[in-house]
C-alpha cells in the first residue's frame, strides 16, 4: 500500500470540523499504558506511526471522505460555498457546519459534471435570468421579474391539493427554465441530517446548469417558499447558502421577494380581523395558510413586515409554529418506524427532480455519461443507475 502523507490526514479530519479529541473518540481509539488516545492519533498525524489500512477506512468513513482522497499528494484546493448569507445559531459546534460544506462540495462536483456534459454533446443553454436583477433592490420589481420568468400562476398554485404538490407545480416551472431543484437534508443518512437553521438552500447561480438545494428536513410548507428564497439569488447572480435565521440584510430582501410573490400585498389589506388572544390569532393565521398551501410562519413574517402584527406578535407566532412543526414530526417519525415506507428508488427520484433524472437517464442512453459518471450525477451507487431509470414516476 503506497504511503499516506500525515498532511493529507490532518486536513482530512480538519476539514469535517473535528478536534483531534472528537477525532480519536470517532476514530475508537482507547487510552494505554504508554500514550492516551489522543497521543496515539497524533503520532499517526505526525508520521511517527503509519496508518494502518483498517485505520485508514475508518478515517474515510467518519471524516466522510472518498478512500482514494487520502493518496493525494496534497490537500486540495478549499472549494469556495459562494456567499455565506447564514447567521449561524448559537449551540451548533464547528463540525455540524462543516457537513455543510461537505454537502455543498458534493453539490459542486455534481453540478460540474453535468455543465461539463452539457457542453460537450452541445446542449449548453445560457439562461438569460441569471443575474438578470443584479444591483436591483426593488422588492416589487424583482418579485414581478421571478414570477414572469417562471410563468408562476397564483392561482394554479393554490389550486393544489396540498404544499408538496403546490411545491411540485413550482418545481416543474423552475425545471422548464433550466433550473434543477434538488431536496437534500442529509449526506446519505439521518446521522447527518442537517437543521434548517443551519442550512436551508443553496442557490448556484450557473449561467448554463444553475442549480437550488432546498433542504427537505424542513416543513414541506416552507419548501415552496425556500425556491423561491433562492430563485430571488439566482436573479441577482448570487451563488450561496441560506439558513432560516434572518438578520442579513439580503436575506430579508430574498424573503420579502418569495413571500409577496405568494402572499401579494393588496391581499393583506383584505385579510379579516385575527383575532384577540394568541390563540384567535395564531388560529386565523393558520386558517389563511392551509388556504393558500402556506406555511402559517409565512403568513405570520408577511403580516408583519406589512405592519399588521408587531414584532413581539410575530416572535411569538414565529416561535409557537416552529415548537408545533417539531412535535408533529416527531409524532410522524414515530408512525413511519410502524410503517415500511415508500419505495427507496420513487424517494430518491423525487428528491433529485424530474429535470435531472432524465437528463442523466438521455445523457446515459446516448452514450456521454458512463454509468459510474451517471451515479455521481445522481448521487447512486453505479449499478443502482438503471434501477432508479426504471422506476415509475416521482412522488409528489
Amino acid at each position: 500500500m503506497p504511503d499516506i502523507k500525515p498532511e493529507m490526514l490532518v486536513w482530512a479530519r480538519e476539514s469535517i470540523g473535528f478536534t483531534v479529541e472528537v477525532a480519536a473518540q470517532k476514530l475508537q481509539f482507547k487510552d494505554g499504558r504508554s500514550a492516551t488516545a489522543v497521543e496515539r492519533l497524533l503520532a499517526i498525524e505526525t508520521g511517527k506511526k503509519k496508518v494502518s489500512r483498517p485505520l485508514l477506512l475508518k478515517m474515510a468513513a467518519q471524516y466522510r471522505k472518498p478512500l482514494l482522497t487520502f493518496y493525494m499528494d496534497k490537500p486540495p484546493r478549499q472549494e469556495k460555498r459562494g456567499e455565506d448569507f447564514r447567521t449561524l445559531p448559537d449551540g451548533f459546534s464547528p463540525e455540524d457546519d462543516a457537513l455543510v460544506d461537505v454537502l455543498l462540495r458534493n453539490i459542486r462536483s455534481r453540478q460540474s459534471l453535468l455543465r461539463d456534459t452539457l457542453i460537450d454533446e452541445d446542449e449548453a443553454e445560457e439562461r438569460p435570468f441569471i443575474g438578470a436583477m443584479k444591483g436591483r433592490r426593488s422588492i416589487a420589481n424583482v418579485s414581478h421579474f421571478v414570477s414572469q420568468t417562471l410563468g408562476f400562476d397564483l392561482a394554479s398554485f393554490r389550486r393544489q391539493k396540498r404544499p408538496e404538490q403546490a411545491f411540485a407545480y413550482l418545481r416543474g416551472l423552475a425545471e422548464d427554465n433550466g433550473i434543477f431543484v434538488l431536496l437534500i437534508g442529509n449526506l446519505g443518512s439521518h446521522h447527518t441530517n442537517l437543521h434548517h437553521q443551519l442550512f436551508r438552500g443553496f442557490a448556484l447561480a450557473d449561467d448554463i446548469a444553475p442549480f437550488i438545494v432546498i433542504n427537505d428536513q424542513d416543513a414541506a410548507s416552507a419548501w415552496s417558499f425556500t425556491l423561491l428564497h433562492e430563485m430571488t439569488h439566482l436573479v441577482l447572480g448570487q451563488t450561496g447558502v441560506s439558513s432560516s435565521i434572518v438578520e442579513k440584510k439580503i436575506e430579508k430582501f430574498c424573503n420579502d421577494v418569495a413571500s409577496r410573490i405568494l402572499l401579494p400585498d393588496d391581499e393583506l389589506g383584505s385579510i379579516p380581523a385575527l383575532g384577540d388572544t394568541f390563540d384567535e390569532i395564531s388560529h386565523t393565521v393558520s386558517t389563511i395558510a392551509q388556504d393558500r398551501n402556506l406555511s402559517s410562519t409565512l403568513v405570520a413574517y408577511r403580516l408583519f413586515r406589512h405592519g399588521l402584527i408587531e414584532e413581539d406578535l410575530w416572535e411569538s407566532l414565529h416561535a409557537y409554529y416552529r415548537d408545533r412543526w417539531l412535535s408533529s414530526r416527531t409524532r410522524k417519525s414515530k408512525d413511519s418506524k410502524k410503517d415500511s415506507g415508500p419505495n427507496y428508488f420513487v424517494v430518491r427520484k423525487h428528491r433529485l427532480g424530474n429535470a435531472l433524472v432524465q437528463l442523466a437517464q438521455r445523457m446515459t442512453h446516448a452514450g456521454a455519461l458512463t454509468e459510474a459518471s451517471a451515479g455521481l450525477l445522481l448521487d447512486v451507487r453505479p449499478l443502482k443507475v438503471h434501477k432508479l431509470f426504471a422506476t415509475g414516476p416521482q412522488a409528489a
